[in-house]
């Protein structure tokens, strides 16, 4: 089980803390466009965090950037955490998604 998110993300050490998972810190260790995709395919616009400080920064230009390449430029704006276990991917830390875990 991996956890993709930011080391200074609350909610990613939360998470896993509570998993006993690593955490994938995307700044650190930027995603591979592949990885991105295949989360975008999973989640659609979701995966962009468009309430995030990063996104309320962002020129309008850059707002109109396909999402992978947009998270690939700003690691920041993707939401957090993005769990993968078994090939199964989760988005975010959400009571749903605590429980798909039994936590």
């Amino acid at each position: 089980m991996r956890i993709f998110g930011l080391k200074a993300c609350d909610t990613c050490r939360k998470a896993a803390k509570a998993l006993g998972a690593e955490l994938v810190d995307i700044r650190a260790t930027p995603l591979d466009p592949v990885q991105i995709a295949a989360f975008h395919a999973a989640f659609g616009e979701a995966l962009v965090n468009k309430r995030s400080t990063t996104w309320r920064e962002l020129s309008e230009a850059e707002r109109a950037m396909d999402p992978v390449a947009l998270v690939t430029a700003h690691p920041a704006v993707m939401k957090r955490p993005v769990i993968e276990k078994g090939g199964a991917l989760t988005l975010g830390w959400t009571k749903d998604v605590q429980a798909h875990y039994g936590v």
